[in-house]
């Protein structure tokens, strides 16, 4: 399982992150997304940890807390969903 953390402020770091969730148990990762064009971070993370008990803690203590100025949305990441290969719009066939 891993953890969607959202409403991050644009200056955190994965160090900021690993802290604030190592309070919860063992993190084993963090994966910060940054925006390809611009480097910046896009205002959300995952999150993996040791346990699911770990990650339901961590969900608890901090969905909905104040973070660095911004209440912080903490909950079950949902699986990725699949993209088609025409750029993710639908075409449809003009007649």
């Amino acid at each position: 399982m891993s953890i969607y953390v959202g409403n991050l402020s644009y200056e955190v770091g994965e160090q900021d992150i690993n802290e604030a969730f190592s309070e919860y148990g063992e993190v084993r990762r963090v994966h910060l997304p940054t925006d390809r064009d611009t480097g910046r971070v896009r205002g959300f993370a995952f999150v993996e940890m040791e346990s699911l008990d770990q990650e339901e803690s961590a969900i608890s203590a901090l969905n909905g807390a104040e973070w660095l100025g911004r209440s912080l949305t903490v909950n079950k990441a949902r699986p990725r969903e699949e993209r088609g290969s025409n750029g993710g719009g639908q075409r449809r066939n003009r007649f």
